[in-house]
Order: C-alpha cells, then sequence, then structure tokens
C-alpha cells in the first residue's frame, strides 16, 4: 500500500469583493479564482495558515 500525502480541498464560497487587497493575493496565491472553484494543495503548515488568514471566504471540502 503507498504512503498517500494528506492534501487539502479548499473550496471558495464568497467573492473577495470588498475585502483588503491582502487576501485577494492569499486567494490567488492557491489557486482559486472563482465562487465553487476548488482546489488541492499539499496540508502544510503554510498552506493552513493561508487558509486561516481567509477562512471566511473559503471551506475545506470533506470526501
Amino acid at each position: 500500500m503507498a504512503n498517500k500525502e494528506s492534501t487539502l480541498r479548499i473550496e471558495q464560497v464568497k467573492s473577495p469583493i470588498g475585502y483588503p487587497k491582502n487576501q485577494r493575493e492569499v486567494l490567488r496565491g492557491l489557486g482559486l479564482r472563482r465562487i465553487r472553484h476548488v482546489v488541492e494543495r499539499q496540508d502544510t503548515p503554510a498552506v493552513r495558515g493561508m487558509v486561516r488568514k481567509i477562512q471566511h471566504l473559503v471551506r475545506i471540502v470533506e470526501d
């Protein structure tokens, strides 16, 4: 059995309009472009910190 790296599935649920520019940049840094867009990223402290900074705009998708 192969060792599967842990990943996070992140979905954008709210528009960044009206929020500070640095929060919009974090969304783009994660690769999120539009509402309902889902990306898969490695579960690292850096990615967790990015998600925490914009937790009001995204949600973690459970499989």
